[in-house]
């Protein structure tokens, strides 16, 4: 949910503001442009319930090999290791593919990645009882499947701009804190094959395992 309530009028002028910011980052510049794109001056601030976007949505977590089971996340799981409940909106069905690209091999069989219960997992103990992961790699993995997410809805064509407001990325606005952590976020996308150099989604998965996952990010700076 978005933190700081945003008003629509200043909307554009904090975007170019970002955009400015990221400029000089040729790969995070690519990334940010894919999403700004996708806004116009008349464009809803929510997360989509339009029908055919998440028919969009739905048939992307098919071509990636997901099983699909109808039923609210709140009374069940997010992921339960082979399928997704759809009863959500299309930005939170293109999160779990982000999220499915960035775990770990060994984590993508398993309820919710391994990374405990989400905010819409209804059965979070059971979740949370095959959490696997450090919270500093839950956060970082979080970060991944988020921007992964949102440029899918920008690659089908979709508004990204309300999942880039709702998924705070905005937040901290072109602080230096902010800035920093976008850029770091499109590097490490990068480094693992998963956004392509001109910011668009790749459809390659980790490969990596978890022993030196956390060291490669801190590597980073």
């Amino acid at each position: 949910m978005i933190l700081t309530p945003l008003d629509r009028g200043t909307l554009p002028d904090k975007l170019a503001a970002f955009g400015y910011a990221v400029a000089g980052h040729l790969l995070a510049r690519a990334v940010f442009e894919r999403i700004g794109a996708t806004w116009t001056a008349d464009g809803a601030f929510e997360l989509s319930t339009d029908a055919q976007h998440h028919a969009q949505a739905l048939d992307l977590c098919k071509s990636f090999g997901f099983g699909t089971i109808d039923i609210d996340p709140h009374d069940y799981f997010t992921w339960d290791g082979q399928a997704v409940a759809t009863r959500v909106e299309a930005s939170l069905l293109v999160h779990e593919i982000g999220h499915y690209q960035s775990a770990a091999p060994a984590r993508r069989t398993i309820i919710d990645f391994a990374l405990g219960g989400g905010p819409e997992t209804g059965r979070k103990a059971e979740a949370n009882a095959v959490r696997a992961v450090s919270d500093l790699q839950a956060d970082i993995e979080e970060g991944m499947a988020s921007l992964l997410g949102i440029l899918w809805e920008a690659e089908l064509g979709q508004s990204a701009v309300p999942a880039f407001l709702e998924q705070n990325w905005l937040e901290n606005e072109t602080s230096d804190h902010n800035i920093r952590h976008f850029l770091k976020m499109t590097t490490f996308l990068a480094s693992h094959g998963l956004i392509d150099a001109a910011g668009r989604p790749t459809r390659n998965l980790r490969q990596e395992d978890d022993s030196q996952f956390v060291a490669g990010w801190q590597r980073l700076g």
